[in-house]
């Protein structure tokens, strides 16, 4: 014989505050959303029905009544005192969509705050008026009453430890927050506590209705919005504004939106309402299609969220493309703000891309300017991968008319490689700083016959690095020594650096991706600077090891390269050494 399920409401109630809402203040949005359902219920039949929630407290006591519907004896039984029967709301002869609630579980959240729930009903169908109370223990009764009206009245009296949520100032904040959108009057100790959509499509002239959605972020977010784009996805039944940031905001840490469903506050933090390169708005949303999960505190992750995503984006978008078409001033404001957003999305939009291109200004070593004025007057694009990089060889690049971009910055060489797809004939090269040797000048054959002996000294104490000696002449004079390391050279250096640190196991299998050291880093010492000329006619081999390893440290700290422990090492060793030299030893008396 098949039997009924016996429910623990005390535990339910349990799990509900546990581990389904966040918090006991849902327990006023579950009766707001219980009232106007039943008000959405009668003005289906009778438009001209009255449609007011009234909220009163009493020390700890609570009434919220409404001037829907009502229940009849029948339907008390079906939907008050029967966990998850939200369907039978149907029974009333309306479907689903028009209601908030879907879940069936709403009222019980009343008995987070309360021990004893007290519902007093009359039906619009003219039968008698029943009270309904139920525990937590998880018993009711059910009883005539004397109500004359029609609608309903919910009572609750605080448990203890409670008594904050029914505090009247609290239940007043909570009626604001979840309910200032709805479109029926509710009052809290008289106060209404609703106000108009400020996006709502409405008489308002152009400079009013946008004054009021600036006032709503002042009021709601504490800024002032950089601009507002109002929003339309019909296929969620979603309108409302993206409020962009007038600050920076951290890529990483992704905004809450306000989120309301039909007209009730579901979340102030929704996630997923936005593509991830959007950061720099914040939104405020109504929608009457999403779905929201069992707890109505979240949207729920499905393909109509994707879709609305979408869409959202591509509005968002459309407003910078018209922004660059009829502000570019505004614009530029914009990406001094909000850069990181924009090229984030020119990785996989082309008309970002443009965008990007025509209005961010790049540093370079001929000064910033946009990639645009940059191909405009140079052709190719030449660029660094790193900061750094570029650092080491924006003076020396420009002395040898090479003009430079640092793409080193979050996205920027992504941009400038991914512009070569977008536009054909395009010529992008990242320098390889190995290259740039190629373009120094060799030295007199005279000049370099006669550093023979200091280039063979340097050489022997270079050797030890791993590194090669090379005398060249280029600009500008003022710079004495280049450390130059090509791609090949500087994989071949944190390889042989990795092998040195891991076990044998290891060492072994990476030993397999050395190669001969025949593209070994480059010491560039510059003939044209004056000190280079005087070293190179030493004579003294421990006074030329001294001044190689300076100049070699020298190089690395300008060029921003690594100092390994051995580098500092010699640092260390070579600026001793060269004070040793230079302060006479005391004679002894």
């Amino acid at each position: 014989m098949n039997q009924a399920f016996q429910v623990d409401l005390r535990g339910v109630v349990d799990l509900l505050s546990r581990h389904l809402y966040a918090s006991p203040r849902v327990y006023l949005r579950e009766l707001l959303q219980n009232a106007v359902d039943a008000i959405t219920a009668r003005r289906a039949g009778e438009p001209a029905a009255p449609a007011r929630i009234e909220i009163t407290i009493d020390r700890t006591a609570l009434r919220i009544t409404d001037t829907g519907i009502g229940l009849t004896e029948a339907q008390v039984h079906e939907l008050l005192a029967t966990i998850g029967r939200s369907s039978k709301r149907d029974d009333l002869g309306f479907a689903r969509h028009e209601f908030l609630g879907q879940f069936g579980i709403g009222l019980l959240s009343a008995f987070l705050v309360a021990d004893e729930v007290q519902v007093r009903t009359r039906s619009a169908s003219g039968a008698p008026a029943v009270e309904w109370v139920g525990r937590a223990d998880g018993t009711y009764s059910i009883s005539p009453c004397a109500q004359q009206t029609t609608g309903t009245t919910v009572y609750l009296r605080a448990r203890n430890g409670s008594a904050e949520w029914f505090e009247p100032a609290t239940v007043t904040e909570l009626a604001r927050l979840f309910g200032s959108m709805l479109p029926f009057d509710i009052t809290v100790q008289g106060q209404l506590v609703t106000s108009a959509v400020p996006w709502a499509d409405d008489n308002r002239h152009a400079g009013q209705r946008q004054a009021d959605l600036v006032g709503y972020a002042q009021d709601t977010f504490g800024f002032t919005p950089f601009d507002v784009i109002e929003l339309d996805v019909p296929e969620a039944g979603l309108t409302g504004a993206a409020y962009v940031l007038p600050f920076p905001a951290n890529p990483a840490e992704h905004s809450g939106h306000r989120v309301y469903l039909k007209h009730m506050l579901l979340t102030e933090s929704a996630t997923g309402l936005l593509p991830d390169w959007a950061f720099f708005a914040r939104c405020v949303v109504n929608s009457t299609e999403l779905r929201p999960t069992a707890s109505r505190e979240a949207l729920y992750d499905d393909s109509l969220l994707e879709a609305t995503s979408a869409a959202l984006g591509d509005q968002l978008r459309g407003w910078l493309v018209g922004l660059a078409r009829t502000d570019p001033d505004r614009l530029s404001r914009f990406l001094g703000v909000h850069h990181l957003g924009v090229k984030a999305l020119a990785l996989h939009d082309d008309e970002m891309l443009r965008l990007v291109d025509q209005w961010w200004p790049m540093e370079t070593n001929v000064g910033r300017m946009t990639l645009a004025e940059f191909r405009s007057q140079y052709g190719a694009i030449r660029y660094t991968t790193t900061t750094d990089e570029f650092r080491q060889l924006a003076a020396v690049a420009a002395a040898q008319d090479i003009a430079l971009v640092n793409g080193g910055y979050t996205y920027d060489s992504e941009i400038i490689e991914r512009l070569a797809v977008v536009e054909p004939g395009q010529a992008v090269d990242r320098l390889d700083p190995a290259r740039l040797a190629t373009r120094f000048g060799a030295v007199e054959p005279a000049d370099e016959l006669r550093s023979r002996s200091f280039l063979l000294a340097a050489q022997r104490t270079m050797d030890r690095l791993g590194c090669e000696v090379v005398l060249r002449s280029f600009e500008p004079a003022s710079l004495s020594v280049l450390y130059l390391v090509d791609r090949a050279a500087a994989f071949q250096s944190q390889v042989r650096a990795t092998r040195d640190r891991v076990d044998s196991l290891w060492a072994g299998v990476l030993s397999a991706f050395e190669k001969p050291a025949d593209d070994r880093p480059q010491l560039v010492l510059n003939y044209r600077n004056p000190l280079v000329r005087r070293l190179s006619s030493l004579s003294n081999p421990d006074l030329v090891a001294l001044a190689v390893e300076a100049l070699y440290g020298q190089a690395l700290l300008l060029g921003y390269h690594p100092i390994r422990p051995a580098d500092a090492a010699l640092l260390n060793r070579s600026f001793i050494g060269l004070l040793d030299q230079a302060v006479p030893a005391e004679e002894s008396r």
